[in-house]
């Protein structure tokens, strides 16, 4: 039996927000949802794009860990496909090295972009602001279109 989350008081509710973890790299998965599990957020991982995007959309709140580097459907390829179907997760990219796209891939929706090894801190910190926004994002997506 699966329980149906309970609609939080705040986008910062780490007893009902989700962190989605996109990653090739089984070890970065597991220390990923071990990490966020001892932060209090409820990690849900995927090892490839296809896998989260088959995934049914969970309505509590929520942000996305995504590898830029994955096989077959890459981070990037992802993140442009979400935005053009209007999945709207608030998303923190992460690599493997810098990446000098970065501004763009910032302005393209990222909430953030890490590098791996990655920084403990830097990442709760960066995964509070995605949930933090995460309301925001929600509202503009059920916001009509402006022409």
């Amino acid at each position: 039996m699966t329980a149906k989350p309970s609609a939080p008081s705040s986008g910062d509710d780490q007893t009902t927000s989700i962190v989605y973890i996109v990653d090739d790299d089984v070890s970065v998965r597991e220390s990923l949802e071990h990490l966020l599990q001892i932060a209090g957020w409820k990690p849900v991982a995927f090892s490839s794009a296809g896998q989260f995007l088959a995934a049914s959309a969970n309505p509590c709140p929520c942000c996305l860990i995504l590898d830029i580097n994955l096989p077959e459907l890459d981070g990037l390829e992802l993140q442009r496909l979400m935005a053009a179907e209007r999945i709207n997760i608030p998303t923190i990219l992460v690599s493997g090295s810098e990446d000098e796209r970065v501004d763009t891939l910032i302005n393209a929706g990222a909430v953030g972009f890490l590098t791996k090894p990655i920084n403990t801190a830097e990442l709760l910190k960066t995964v509070s602001t995605a949930l933090a926004t995460w309301e925001t994002v929600q509202k503009g997506a059920s916001s009509p279109a402006k022409t």
